[in-house]
């Protein structure tokens, strides 16, 4: 199965004393790398919110495994689990420059209407959407 890479760079701003990123910084990455995969499907918050919806974040889940430091290069490969039930599911690995994972996690998005009404199956042009990532994630 296909999965987006994004490249990050570790900034000193995001270090500590040590010169280890701070945890906070590994929700941020898998944001960048989230939106870099759904967007190229359509599936950004912005584009949803242009689509008439709006989908927060439901869950959250990050293992750190190995501390990033200053000036490595990371990797953020992003995909989206297929799912029956009306939420997009990211998974995301963190690479560091050596290879080894630095972190992995997941974040979940359920669907609302602009009035918070959450939707229990996908609307239909964020369905077509889905599909579309899917198929090339999957290498239809």
């Amino acid at each position: 199965m296909k999965y987006r890479e994004t490249a990050i760079k570790v900034r000193f701003n995001e270090v500590d004393a040590f010169r280890v990123a701070w945890h906070g910084h590994y929700v941020a990455w898998m944001e960048v790398g989230r939106n870099d995969l759904a967007g190229s499907f359509g599936l950004d918050a912005g584009q949803i919110a242009a689509a008439g919806f709006i989908p927060p974040v439901v869950i959250l889940e990050l293992k750190y495994l190995r501390p990033a430091r200053y000036d490595e290069e990371l990797r953020v490969r992003t995909s989206l689990k297929r799912m029956e039930t009306a939420t997009l599911e990211y998974i995301t690995d963190i690479i560091g420059g050596d290879g080894r994972k630095c972190a992995s996690g997941r974040v979940v998005h359920s669907i609302t209407d602009k009035n918070g009404v959450l939707q229990y199956s996908l609307p239909p042009l964020i369905r077509e959407r889905v599909d579309q990532l899917l198929a090339w994630q999957e290498g239809e």
